[in-house]
């Protein structure tokens, strides 16, 4: 079978998503392949496939049992035969597995990597044939990664005994250290590496001072009642008691952390995968390793240690590709808390890592550009769209700038007066007159500033703080978070300089984003979950695993009424049809004639679905619709962006292994054959992927525009 067989005929989809059928040829030429790729995209599909063509055996490395598990329970409900071999299992089943791994029954083996290094495991499966060697997780490889572990770092010296396997190294969060990293451990070329965009463009990210987290919280759930979310909290404590709060709001919530014992743990993840709780509230420092599709918020109580770690969190919402929404309640003092666990760490080295991290973090917290700006090129892709039209700042309605002199005068006068020993919350304590503790035992309401920005929200004092540390009009101590005047704040204290600046007020009202193409029947979508979940309860799995909530909108969109139309449904593959759909199916022709639904609603065709379920990201029809003729100035004219616009996403489209005409772009050049001979031996030298050292070197004679659409054409040719 070919790998679009198998796609259509086991997973039930159409076409590949972006890169996976390059990645997927490379791994069956048995070429080592590294694969940088956001959760929810389809990472697994791209060893999944080479598994059920290759001859031998593939063996999945993973690093947490919940999801070795999720994995398998999965692949069998599309008809593979896959196994696992953990301490999880019974004896008798960890015999019968090895049976199967041995008569070749199972071609496909989820394993832990202290599982695969023992002696005895190892002398059975060299005993096979092993075709292919996955490591999922492989940051995990990496000491300069979020979440390193020693065992995996023996990975590499094991490959040496599975001379004939190819080698898979797939994850979600790597930064360019991290992935040469990875493939210095394995023994991987420079060329073995894919890289799919970062951007979850499905996930709603905002950020917000914390204030009162529950009334917070309390708040935000209101958009999601019956809906499944994850929380992550700091401490063990936390988790406990916000769990208890939740429910006591009539939430059904169920704490999850490392201090309780395993069977309640497990029974807790359980429940909320098989939709029996709403909500999971957990530590930061705890992965879950779920594969929960239907996870409609993440919510962080606290403040993330770094920028991998939030990515990762964020990643276990919208795995179904529909809108799903990440909130960050932000507070200063988490930075205190997490920096102490740092200076725990004995060795120099890690403490240098983690203190980058978690700047990184705060960062990305302080932002007043597009939340997705810092946090993408964070791991090396550059993301330079105007309006991400899916963060708290770029759906801010501020958009005009703002004199804040005065009140920048007196932020920083209140700074200075205090002593520059302390840190944003206490500065703005004593903006507004408040009668804390530690504001009356150091005298400072008897300070001239005291209460002079009472008339100012403390919320928009603190996103006033946030552009004066990112104007270098105040320095925030990185240790104890004081902060300190520049030699740049003297100007505007003495007026000679002004501050200006778009001001966005974080609002509390948390207005849901609706989904864009919710257009399916509400009823009909509310039946058919009732019967995945009789269905899912009856065989004990998640109802997700029989069809994802995406799966259901579309069939209470289109109405199929024969097999031929319940198959065009993407997702839905041979297996799942026999297992499910004919049930499926007679749900909802008997809906159809209840109330009197004839054809498809709003006269939408069948043969379309595919293209609807699988909506095209704007790069994407960006590069297609250049490919099919329109000029540079027409996709400006026709998307309402500018011409920079264009060409970032025009570049996004070439590293996804789409090609571009070559006619078209040259003639937009405006730089001298010469000039350009140039900038191409500088892409040849250096690479694309950053432009700034080239624009350092030739700002004189090229601008950043120029050196965009010579990127293009450099990568077109």
């Amino acid at each position: 079978m070919t790998p679009i067989h198998i796609l259509k005929k086991v997973f039930g989809y159409e076409k590949f998503r972006p890169l996976q059928q390059e990645i997927i040829d490379h791994i069956l030429e048995k070429k080592d392949t590294l694969v940088i790729m956001p959760t929810g995209v389809g990472k697994s599909i791209c060893y999944q496939i080479p598994a059920l063509i290759f001859d031998g055996l593939t063996i999945v490395v993973s690093p947490l049992i919940s999801l070795m598990t999720d994995q398998v329970q999965q692949l069998r409900q599309l008809g593979v035969n896959a196994v696992i071999l953990n301490s999880a299992i019974t004896t008798s089943e960890y015999q019968l597995n090895l049976k199967k791994i041995v008569s070749g029954e199972s071609k496909i083996l989820y394993i832990a990597p202290e599982s695969l290094l023992k002696e005895e495991i190892q002398t059975i499966l060299l005993s096979i044939k092993v075709d292919c060697l996955t490591i999922d997780e492989a940051h995990c490889i990496s000491e300069w990664g979020h979440d390193f572990r020693p065992e995996y770092r023996q990975l590499g010296q094991l490959r040496k005994k599975f001379n004939d396997a190819v080698v898979v190294g797939l994850t979600a969060t790597a930064t360019p250290r991290v992935q040469d990293d990875i493939q210095k451990s394995l023994n991987f070329s420079k060329s073995s590496k894919f890289i799919a965009s970062f951007n979850r463009e499905n996930l709603l990210l905002r950020v917000i001072i914390r204030t009162d987290p529950l009334q917070q919280t309390l708040a935000f759930l209101k958009n999601y009642e019956n809906q499944s979310g994850i929380i992550y909290c700091f401490s063990r404590k936390q988790v406990d008691t916000l769990a208890e709060q939740l429910n006591a709001y009539g939430y059904s919530a169920r704490p999850y952390h490392a201090g309780l014992s395993d069977s309640e743990r497990h029974k807790n993840q359980d429940l909320f995968i098989k939709d029996k709780v709403q909500i999971v509230v957990a530590t930061i420092a705890f992965g879950m390793g779920i594969n929960k599709s239907n996870v409609r918020f993440v919510l962080h109580y606290n403040l993330p240690k770094n920028l991998e770690s939030y990515y990762q969190e964020i990643g276990r919402s919208g795995r179904d590709g529909l809108t799903s929404e990440c909130l960050l309640l932000f507070s200063y003092s988490d930075i205190n808390k997490i920096q102490y666990f740092i200076e725990q760490k004995e060795n120099e080295l890690e403490r240098t890592v983690a203190k980058k991290h978690l700047q990184a973090m705060v960062k990305f917290c302080e932002s007043t550009v597009c939340r997705r700006i810092p946090l993408i090129n964070y791991f090396g892709e550059e993301f330079n769209t105007e309006n991400c039209g899916m963060c708290d700042v770029c759906l801010s309605k501020q958009n005009e700038l703002q004199d804040l002199t005065i009140k920048a005068q007196m932020f920083l006068s209140a700074v200075k007066r205090t002593g520059e020993i302390f840190g944003a919350t206490h500065v703005i304590d004593v903006l507004t007159g408040s009668k804390s503790e530690k504001v009356l035992s150091n005298k400072h309401n008897k300070l001239s500033v005291y209460g002079v920005g009472k008339e100012t929200s403390k919320k928009e004092w603190m996103v006033i703080s946030q552009h004066l540390i990112n104007k270098s009009l105040l320095i925030r101590d990185e240790e104890f978070g004081s902060l300190r005047l520049t030699e740049k704040s003297a100007a505007v204290l003495q007026k000679k300089e002004k501050v200006f600046a778009k001001i966005q007020v974080q609002e509390e009202s948390f207005k849901k984003i609706k989904e864009p193409d919710q257009a399916y029947d509400t009823k009909l979508f509310e039946i058919l979950r009732k019967k995945r979940k009789e269905l899912a309860e009856a065989q004990d799995i998640p109802p997700y695993m029989i069809f994802s909530d995406k799966v259901i909108a579309h069939m209470a969109t289109y109405f199929p009424q024969n097999q031929k139309e319940m198959m065009n449904i993407s997702g839905v593959g041979e297996v799942k049809f026999q297992q499910y759909g004919k049930i499926f199916l007679a749900l909802i022709k008997l809906y159809c004639v209840e109330y009197k639904i004839t054809g498809q609603r709003e006269q939408i065709k069948l043969q379309k679905i595919k293209e609807r379920a699988e909506t095209k990201p704007r790069h994407i029809e960006i590069g297609d619709a250049f490919n099919d003729g329109l000029s540079i100035n027409d996709l400006v004219k026709k998307f309402d962006i500018k011409q920079g616009t264009i060409l970032s996403h025009l570049y996004k489209y070439l590293l996804e292994g789409f090609d571009l005409r070559v006619d078209g772009l040259q003639k937009l050049s405006k730089v001298t054959q010469d000039v350009q001979k140039k900038i191409f031996t500088e892409f040849s030298r250096e690479g694309t992927d950053k432009l700034k050292p080239i624009f350092d070197k030739y700002n004189d004679v090229v601008s950043y525009d120029d050196l965009h659409l010579l990127r293009i054409i450099y990568l077109t040719h």
